[in-house]
């Protein structure tokens, strides 16, 4: 079928709500959207009977309030359209109750405390800025309400709610800065999110054939195979014909919903692969983003491959993230990043890049963290990905330009040039104004700023929460400034000044991947958490909980409910992790390599009695058994201090356990594992090899 006449022919969009909707009903809805006025009844019944009416022909029989629970993933309950009637027939019915608010079971989900088990209520709450869509699963159509998820009292139980929360706090304080900028048409901005995905694709009968990755996402074991990533001969390759016909059917599922799914290439590491859609609202750019990770993993069943999502399936080959690519723009179309040609001219571009300099300097730990889980953890500072250090990437011209203001020296319009490429039959062509670095963990790329930490196996909800909120208080500040000024110009020199001269520190266009800049962000004073469970608990501390509950992103009592849900997780992760290695290990792997030394032990006796030396099978038969044993006796320790961990008390406290004590075990064990595997023949290694698993394609 055509792309035009596929794309949205799933999504209850701008397009479809104009055609379906009473002129007056769309314009109440567009002014809701807008944050104009509430959402009415009346308007929310028309509403309602829309949609229905336009599922049903697409053939829907269930609908469903699809929310982001603290788990990471997704959440639905389906109803059906149908209500029975006293004559022993059905209507078909949806109110515009049932559109606006669901009631699923919330007694199941993380809460952190803030929910008993028995207090079972909880409420979903349509978010009418993300648009619906209808998902096919075989002969399966159903109709998808984006919402938000809370509970009994209020309090947010999901991803969402606290973004939504922060887009707005940041469009109350930008609007501030704007009017005392001389701006007094635009009346909103929106931060915009364009996330990059990175993922695997491994075939799927050698998926199952690993313990490891079905349970975990990651290899356990596993000794990389004479060729790996070194030849850099997979990155932006030729893409597969099997991943190629994939990536066909994953474009064409998200197309129909209006996912505006554009970029697609080979990554890096062989097997590994990008999909980056174009630029949306935050919150509806994360709803995407989670229909993204949801249609790579179902399409690629179809296809009998399996996606990894885990930041570091492999070890020894880059790992997976998504880059974030966060902006802000009005309501009437201007991006507050765009320098523009003249960009040292540029007052409203320089306070907000100052703005976003003085954030992030400032809660360095809060952005930290919001990248933080223990997948992440393998990948950060591997030589593949930013370091755990918070960065900023402005570029040499940009710097110049801040610079130049800080010290008062003369300013240099900043137009870009147009490169010379040599050859006559090339275009000149226009140069950006910085370069990219791809080993910054925060990167000024043009018009935005791309957070290149996150994790990709997560919701983008929470880095663009943290990044709202804390530009939002920056700009807070700002805005008081401004509104005193009587010399305009002079204000934002101050400003600029300031910012420089206190939160240069943070700027970095160099090697992030060095051991150089680690030790120089150590003089700069920058932080340096290098684990999940480092940088977590200043999601608690004073300054962090004052900036959320001012902005009413949390309140108290959430913020520390959030903090011990991601802790809990990841002991619960690190604990499924260390059993599986223990179950692999000691029922697959260390039965299958005393098998071979058995087997290698009655060859070398045949061999003497022949009278033959075996020299090299005694040495090879001496290091299997020693590293059998050594194994062994590393299973046994991983289990007794995995079991210990459970009576560690406090989330905090047992997160590290887990860390410090089974998760070192752990990879103790692996270490001897690793080497069995190289010295046993390939027909008795017992599970796929790293060869099977990234040379398949």
């Amino acid at each position: 079928m055509p792309f035009n006449d596929i794309y949205g022919i799933n999504a209850f969009g701008d397009s479809v709500m104009r055609d379906r909707l009473p002129k007056a009903i769309y314009k109440e809805l567009k002014s809701v959207q807008s944050g104009e006025c509430e959402l009415t009844n009346a308007c929310a019944e028309v509403v309602a009977n829309a949609m229905k009416d336009w599922a049903i022909e697409k053939g829907c029989t269930h609908y469903t309030h699809w929310f982001q629970p603290m788990t990471g993933l997704t959440a639905e309950k389906h109803d059906s359209f149908i209500s029975p009637t006293a004559d022993g027939l059905a209507i078909v019915e949806f109110s515009g109750k049932e559109l606006i608010q669901g009631e699923p079971d919330a007694s199941s989900f993380p809460s952190g405390g803030l929910r008993a088990t028995f207090e079972a209520r909880g409420y979903t709450a349509w978010d009418v800025t993300s648009p619906a869509f209808i998902t096919e699963e075989g002969n399966c159509k159903t109709l998808v309400i984006p919402t938000a998820f809370v509970g009994y009292h209020g309090e947010a139980l999901d991803k969402k709610t606290p973004l939504l929360r922060s887009m707005q706090a940041l469009s109350a304080q930008a609007i501030r800065v704007l009017r005392a900028l001389g701006n007094m048409s635009s009346k909103r901005v929106i931060s915009t999110v364009g996330p990059e995905q990175e993922y695997f694709l491994v075939d799927r009968e050698v998926f199952n054939a690993r313990q490891d990755l079905k349970f975990t996402g990651r290899t356990l074991f596993g000794s990389l195979p004479p060729k790996g990533q070194e030849l850099e001969d997979h990155y932006f390759g030729k893409i597969p014909e099997r991943v190629s016909a994939f990536m066909t059917d994953v474009n064409a599922e998200l197309w129909k919903i209006g996912i505006p799914s554009k970029t697609q290439h080979n990554e890096v590491a062989p097997n590994q692969f990008e999909l980056a859609p174009i630029y949306g609202f935050s919150n509806v750019a994360t709803d995407h983003n989670q229909m993204v990770m949801q249609t790579l993993k179902r399409v690629a069943k179809k296809h009998n491959l399996e996606c990894l999502l885990h930041e570091k399936p492999f070890r020894g080959v880059n790992g997976s993230g998504k880059h974030n690519n966060w902006s802000m723009g009005t309501d009437d179309g201007i991006n507050l990043l765009n320098p523009g040609s003249t960009p040292c001219e540029n007052l409203s571009f320089l306070v907000f890049v100052a703005a976003v300099i003085k954030a992030v300097d400032t809660y360095a730990p809060l952005l930290r963290l919001a990248a933080a889980n223990a997948g992440n953890d393998h990948r950060l500072g591997a030589n593949e990905a930013p370091p755990a250090i918070i960065s900023i990437f402005l570029g040499d011209q940009l710097q110049d330009i801040f610079e130049s203001i800080a010290l008062g020296k003369p300013l240099s319009q900043g137009a870009g040039g147009r490169l010379e490429l040599g050859v006559n039959t090339l275009p000149k062509l226009p140069q950006d104004l910085t370069d990219r670095n791809r080993t910054s963990p925060f990167a000024f790329t043009g018009n935005k700023f791309e957070f290149r930490m996150c994790p990709s196996s997560d919701s983008i909800s929470g880095p663009n929460f943290v990044m709202n909120t804390i530009v939002a208080e920056v700009l807070g500040d700002i805005a008081s400034m401004l509104e005193k000024a009587k010399d305009l110009n002079a204000a934002v020199h101050e400003l600029i000044s300031d910012v420089w001269k206190k939160h240069s520190k943070i700027i970095f266009n160099g090697n992030g991947y060095t051991e150089d800049w680690v030790k120089e962000a150590e003089k700069r004073g920058l932080p340096n958490l290098r684990t999940s469970v480092e940088a977590w608990p200043h999601f608690a501390s004073d300054e962090s909980v004052r900036i959320f509950t001012k902005h009413k992103i949390f309140t108290k009592e959430e913020i520390h409910a959030r903090l011990d849900i991601v802790l809990e997780k990841y002991s619960k992760q690190i604990n499924i992790e260390a059993s599986c290695a223990f179950e692999m290990a000691s029922r697959e792997i260390l039965p299958a390599c005393t098998d071979y030394a058995v087997e290698l032990a009655g060859q070398i006796a045949i061999l003497e009695e022949s009278g033959m030396k075996a020299s090299s099978l005694k040495k090879k038969l001496s290091d299997i058994a020693q590293l059998v044993e050594e194994a062994s006796t590393l299973a046994a320790e991983l289990e007794v201090v995995r079991l210990a961990a459970h009576d560690v008390s406090g989330a905090e406290e047992q997160a590290k356990f887990f860390r410090d004590k089974v998760f070192a075990k752990a990879e103790a064990l692996r270490q001897p594992i690793d080497k069995l595997e190289k010295l046993m023949p390939k027909d008795y290694w017992p599970m796929p090899t790293y060869e099977d698993l990234l040379f398949t394609m």
